[in-house]
């Protein structure tokens, strides 16, 4: 009989305890040989089926979750689109009789829109009817900023610009070689204005009626027929940009500039067709040549990254998807007048993007003017090693200018308009950035330049300062002089941070006082050293926001005002203008450069996706992000679209 069967008989346990094996076992059994060989096998192949196991089931985990997710937010978007459709009725909407059959006046006798269409539609639009008339002349980033600062129901908002769209100018290079598309860069001008519940009219401003405070459209009907009317303000803003100076260059018609959407499309256009004509077997060599010389006109930040990116096409496109022949034959070229192209940035900048363009085989020709721009080819003068000027011309197919702005029509109407206004490229304005002899009216942005000159305001800085009245100033009234200089012209500040050694340089008879003619000459001198903001939109963008800003305060204590009778509401309550140079960006052909000033840095594609974030998050809207991310994506895996639209 068995063991296990006389137990089940007697009623003893199968299983005894297990007696506590001896620590000279156990030392004796890790000491036979073999047995630790065996035993290595058999738990790695478990420890790996076990790492097995692990894997396969974390691999369920996040594959499961990725569905559940990719669903849940299918279901989302789904349930979120059967809710956009709408049978909503409109019927009998309340309409003023004034803004469909508005009356006349003003001096041209025109339509004035005193009422209009949307003004009596709800409650909320009738209240705002009454509040004070803001008129934004532009639709660029000064003004988008001024809409997205200004706090709804403060204002009965208009907005006025030839373009039912604003767009993300930056990277307009990009969408000009179809790196990214023009839908990614464009938002809608009412949906932005629709947080204040402004209005908007498609039209140009072209005149404007300074005493009634009429502000002359011109609007442009389906025929092309032009039809113009009078809109009146209360505040006026002018941020209607500027236009691309020519510098007297006859041709400038055989050019193509780059500064809006339909700039962007027609340079697209010309690109693809010079190449498509180029892979021809009927086209001629040397027409081949032509047609694929592409000229940039200007070193700034423009020129060079429309150059960067018709590179990067011909690298990465071009070179895929045409004849082999037509990469071969590209020639890309930038002329520029000064030493160095992107000459507004540290040295190492331009030295860096100089390097990159001449391993790239983009030539640069400085120190060079363009002479005249002609249909099949650019005339320009560079000076040789002796100084000799020397005229030479490039057969090119493709020209673009960006060489520097000049006035809008509409601003030099206004300059002309306007007392004291003597700058050629800008409406001047002052430290709150109103415009000089109109009350109520200011400008931003490109439209406008701070001014800078100190001479204009000498009389009335010494007599506020000359407190002892003796027709000098000494070191104590120079100090309060330095404190209100400050305050009218903030660009000053970086010139006066030692008064003491200012103070005793021009005091030429050293009696420790400045005369008239010793303080005429030493304001001249400062205000010769003062340079102006540069015309970009980072600038603009602070001041639309600034301006904002100051509306909302007015608003807010509008009651307050009045009663105090205060009239010069800026200079009592609001601080100057102050601009923060946030830095500056340059995108040189899968490379990027950054200028901050006091410091500065270029590299390669870190430095570019560094470059494509900023740009990202400044875009115009979450809808804008969405697609540009996309634009990015799809050019990653399928490339640029090569399609002519």
């Amino acid at each position: 009989m068995s063991f296990l069967r006389r137990c089940r008989l007697t009623g003893v346990p199968q299983s005894l305890p297990r007696a506590p094996r001896l620590p000279w076992i156990r030392n004796f059994s890790a000491s036979r040989p073999g047995a630790a060989q065996a035993q290595q096998p058999r738990s790695a192949a478990s420890l790996q089926i076990r790492r097995g196991f692990l894997v396969l089931k974390w691999s369920a985990y996040l594959v499961a979750s990725t569905a559940v997710g990719i669903l849940t937010t299918g279901a989302v978007i789904l349930a979120h689109d059967a809710l956009t459709y709408s049978t909503k009725h409109v019927d009998r909407v309340p309409v003023n009789p004034l803004a469909l059959h508005p009356e006349t006046g003003g001096p041209k006798n025109l339509p004035i829109a005193s009422i209009l269409v949307g003004d009596e539609e709800d409650e909320e639009n009738k209240k705002l009817a009454t509040r004070p008339k803001l008129v934004i002349v532009g639709g660029g980033w000064g003004a988008m900023s001024i809409l997205k600062t200004l706090h709804p129901g403060d204002y009965h908002v208009t907005v006025i610009a030839p373009d039912t769209f604003t767009w993300f100018t930056p990277l307009l290079p990009s969408a000009a070689v179809g790196t990214v598309q023009v839908r990614s860069l464009i938002e809608p001008i009412r949906k932005i204005i629709a947080r204040v519940r402004g209005h908007f009219i498609t039209g140009k401003a072209v005149d404007c009626a300074l005493g009634e405070r009429l502000l002359e459209v011109e609007t442009t009907m389906p025929d092309g027929t032009k039809r113009s009317l009078y809109v009146p303000y209360d505040k006026l803003v002018i941020a209607c940009g500027s236009v691309s100076s020519t510098h007297g260059v006859p041709g400038l018609e055989n050019c193509f500039q780059l500064k809006t959407i339909a700039d962007a499309q027609a340079i697209r256009r010309r690109i693809l067709d010079n190449f498509e004509t180029a892979s021809l077997p009927t086209t001629t060599p040397e027409e081949r040549k032509r047609l694929l010389s592409f000229v940039v006109c200007g070193g700034g930040p423009t020129g060079v990254e429309t150059a960067a990116e018709i590179y990067d096409l011909c690298q990465e496109d071009i070179m895929n998807y045409y004849p082999k022949l037509c990469r071969e034959e590209v020639s890309i070229c930038i002329i520029q007048s000064r030493d160095h192209i992107l000459n507004t940035y540290t040295e190492h900048i331009s030295n860096y993007a100089e390097e990159k363009f001449k391993r790239d085989d983009v030539k640069l020709i400085v120190n060079a003017r363009v002479k005249a721009v002609h249909p099949e080819k650019v005339v320009y003068d560079e000076k040789d090693a002796g100084g000799t000027v020397v005229t030479h011309d490039i057969p090119t197919g493709f020209v673009l200018w960006s060489t520097g702005i000049a006035m809008n029509p509409f601003v030099e109407r206004m300059v002309a308009l306007l007392p004291n206004q003597v700058h050629k490229k800008a409406i001047e304005v002052d430290a709150h950035l109103r415009v000089k002899g109109a009350p109520g009216i200011y400008a931003i942005g490109d439209a406008s330049t701070i001014e800078t000159s100190l001479v204009r305001h000498v009389l009335d800085l010494a007599d506020q300062c000359d407190v002892n009245h003796d027709g000098q100033i000494d070191f104590n009234e120079w100090q309060v002089m330095v404190t209100k200089i400050k305050q009218k012209v903030p660009l000053a500040e970086a010139h006066l941070q030692h008064i003491r050694e200012i103070f005793d340089a021009f005091d030429s008879d050293r009696d420790d006082r400045l005369g008239l003619n010793e303080l005429t000459a030493l304001l001249q001198d400062i205000s010769s050293k003062i340079t102006t903001l540069p015309a970009t939109a980072q600038v603009a963008a602070q001041q639309g926001k600034y301006i904002g800003k100051k509306f909302n305060y007015l608003a807010k204590h509008e009651q307050t005002l009045l009663q105090n009778q205060i009239i010069d509401f800026d200079e009592a309550f609001f601080r100057p203008f102050r601009y923060m140079h946030l830095g500056s960006l340059a995108y040189v052909g899968n490379a990027a450069v950054f200028d901050f000033g006091s410091t500065s840095f270029a590299g390669g594609l870190i430095a570019m996706y560094a470059w494509r974030s900023i740009y990202w998050s400044e875009s115009v809207s979450a809808r804008t992000r969405a697609l540009l991310l996309f634009d990015w994506i799809i050019r990653g895996i399928w490339g640029r679209d090569l399609s002519r639209l």
